[in-house]
């Protein structure tokens, strides 16, 4: 049984229909990744997922229950945490309190200390800022923050929206080898990647979005190799 099976999934934002029937499965502490171009309906894909932006047909099933109309606060209780496009850091609060935000729905106080300072060893960065402002840190040291908010939430499931987006290439690196890291903990990842040619790298195996469907999956490998992924994401 999959980890997270999402099944003929349809999400709309009023009128619009972003999502047409899209089906992907990720297995316990693998990595998967979905590319396409801007508007093919990566990131409503894991907001649907995440159940910030509720599918309107089909079904989601999450360590083998039906979490499809589940809120998402409960679903990240269950184990789901997202690291949404665009950061969306607390710009006013420190490190050290989006991180604690991350958390929000914890009580075993000893576990939660012990996960700050992992996130503070996969990025020792965060931990040399933990009393500034998530405002007046850098795109990368923000994104880096995203994800370790996301990893406070203690899940088993981690989607990642977009990480390298808007980030210099030097901290580009750092994150792909920390994501490495947290795949190597045990943790499944489902990534959406602008950058196809690094998000082929990082996981196993890949679906292909095109306006609201998926029309390719397969292994990694095999992706990297079929024309028509390689004419439209790898510019070859």
């Amino acid at each position: 049984m999959p980890l997270l099976e999402v099944s003929a999934v349809r999400a709309r934002y009023g009128a619009i229909e972003a999502l047409k029937g899209v089906s992907l499965t990720v297995d316990e502490g693998e990595v998967v990744t979905l590319i396409g171009s801007n508007g093919a309906g990566k990131s409503t894909t894991l907001r649907s997922i995440a159940g910030l932006t509720p599918a309107s047909a089909g079904r989601i099933t999450y360590d083998g229950e039906d979490i499809t109309g589940v809120p998402a606060d409960e679903i990240v209780t269950r184990g789901i945490a997202l690291s949404p496009e665009g950061r969306r850091c607390f710009a006013r609060m420190s490190v050290r309190e989006n991180l604690d935000l991350g958390a929000y729905r914890r009580r075993d106080a000893a576990s939660v200390a012990s996960d700050m300072e992992r996130v503070f060893s996969l990025f020792p960065r965060l931990k040399e800022r933990a009393g500034q402002k998530a405002g007046t840190m850098s795109g990368g040291e923000q994104q880096m923050l995203a994800i370790g908010r996301a990893l406070m939430a203690s899940p088993r499931l981690l989607l990642l929206d977009e990480p390298s987006l808007g980030i210099a290439p030097v901290l580009v690196d750092r994150i792909y080898e920390t994501i490495g890291e947290i795949h190597r903990s045990g943790v499944a990842i489902l990534l959406v990647e602008q950058n196809a040619s690094r998000a082929l790298d990082a996981a196993g195996r890949g679906y292909v979005l095109e306006t609201g469907r998926v029309v390719l999956a397969d292994d990694t490998a095999s992706l990297r190799n079929d024309p028509r992924v390689r004419e439209a994401y790898l510019g070859a």
